[in-house]
């Protein structure tokens, strides 16, 4: 049941509120075209039943919660339940309320002298009874109805209290009762229409956290595909190293993965990481196929300092490195230049890979890991906001570029170099 989406206690304590304040300003304002009298006596004991409205409703809150996120039948048919001893309890705090104006208005109306126009004598037929929001009516006969033998003469208090006694009390608590009831259902309701809305709430924040949770399972799926794929490649070259004897290079390309490794590891594979440290990152594999290729790889890196903190995707430029060493350094046995740049442009982070080797066009081919990887993984995290794309250099050799998101914070200032 923990799972379940409920009301907060703040919310349903103001639509409480907010009900029975609306009952009070409607009742108030009938009573002042009404003229029912004692207006300012009248006023506050209002008042103290709107107050015992809303507490009796917060009282009835607790069982309603008993039954969200059952079927909508279910907490409706509760609803009707519970509301009806709440709808009588606040129906006998009205009365209670309002029994001593009743005694005043029916002592001043038997004390009042008959006139021509409003005949009233004291034993005139008197019939006391409360509408549905609870107000006091007095019916006095006016005689104008056809006349009938005069009774004998009887207290005027018996004639009054009669009428009354005769009623009973349990329907007057009735009468007052059914006005609560509704007001009480009307709330329910309310609560009923806020929890749906709750619900709704909490699984569209349920539908966010699974499709974030997706997401960050797609990265690292990603994330990992390439270190795996670069340990082959490494493996491959440390084992070319020791068997031609070249014990010293193999040694410094243990120590240079070692650090490559204890970088890349480090960092969790879905969040993103400075630019400075992706670029050192590259540094660190260049070292490592620099001990394969001493003679023809030459890097050139042109990262400005203002964008060194700029984020991105862990490793998001091992794939295209990769290929610049497989189709560009591999493929030839002159030195080949391998160029990472960074700027900013519209308010996008654009990096370029970039060799001067053949020219071929393997650096499109490699679509099982290398383009394609980084190409799922922009999607996955940026969607449509992030784009690479590679193609043959005007002066020779290969370019591929990424161009990302990049917040204002990050964007170096105007007239900055």
């Amino acid at each position: 049941m923990s799972d379940i989406a409920h009301v907060p206690a703040r919310q349903v304590l103001w639509s409480a509120v907010a009900l029975w304040l609306c009952y009070f300003v409607l009742i108030t304002m009938r009573a002042l075209v009404v003229e029912l009298g004692e207006f300012g006596d009248l006023l506050w004991r209002r008042a103290l039943v709107t107050l015992a409205g809303i507490v009796v409703t917060m009282l009835a809150w607790p069982l309603l919660r008993r039954f969200d996120g059952r079927p909508t039948s279910v907490r409706l048919a509760a609803a009707l339940v519970i509301m009806l001893p709440a709808a009588l309890a606040l129906a006998v705090v009205n009365q209670q309320a309002f029994e001593p104006v009743e005694a005043q208005m029916i002592a001043r109306l038997t004390d009042q002298p008959a006139t021509p126009r409003q005949p009233a004598p004291p034993h005139a037929p008197v019939r006391v009874r409360h509408d549905l929001s609870g107000n006091l009516l007095i019916d006095i006969d006016d005689g104008a109805a056809a006349p009938t033998p005069a009774p004998a003469p009887v207290p005027a208090i018996t004639l009054i209290q009669n009428p009354v006694e005769h009623e009973g009390l349990w329907r007057q608590l009735t009468d007052v009762a059914l006005g609560r009831y509704f007001l009480l259902i009307a709330w329910a309701a309310l609560y009923l229409a806020l929890g749906n809305a709750e619900m709704v709430r909490a699984a569209t924040v349920r539908e966010g956290e699974y499709r974030r949770a997706a997401k960050a399972a797609e990265l690292r799926s990603l994330r990992y595909q390439v270190n795996p794929h670069f340990l082959f490649n490494t493996l491959n070259s440390l084992s070319a190293l020791v068997m031609t004897g070249r014990e010293a290079a193999a040694e410094r390309m243990i120590q240079t993965m070692s650090s490559f490794y204890r970088h890349s590891l480090a960092a969790d594979p879905t969040a993103e990481v400075p630019l400075a440290d992706e670029i050192a990152l590259q540094r660190h594999y260049l070292d490592i196929e620099a001990v394969r290729f001493p003679d023809r790889l030459k890097t050139v890196f042109d990262v400005p300092a203002e964008l060194a903190h700029a984020p991105v995707p862990g490793m998001i430029l091992q794939p295209l490195v990769e290929n610049s060493i497989k189709y560009a350094v591999a493929a030839t046995t002159r030195a080949v230049t391998i160029t990472l740049t960074a700027r900013a442009q519209d308010g996008l982070l654009v990096l370029t890979v970039a060799d001067d080797g053949p020219g071929k066009t393997g650096h499109e081919a490699g679509n099982g890991i290398g383009l394609a990887n980084v190409r799922s993984r922009l999607a996955a995290r940026y969607g449509s906001e992030a784009g690479l794309t590679c193609g043959p250099r005007p002066g020779g050799g290969h370019a591929t570029t990424l161009a990302l998101p990049l917040s204002p914070s990050d964007q170096p200032e105007h007239g900055a170099p």
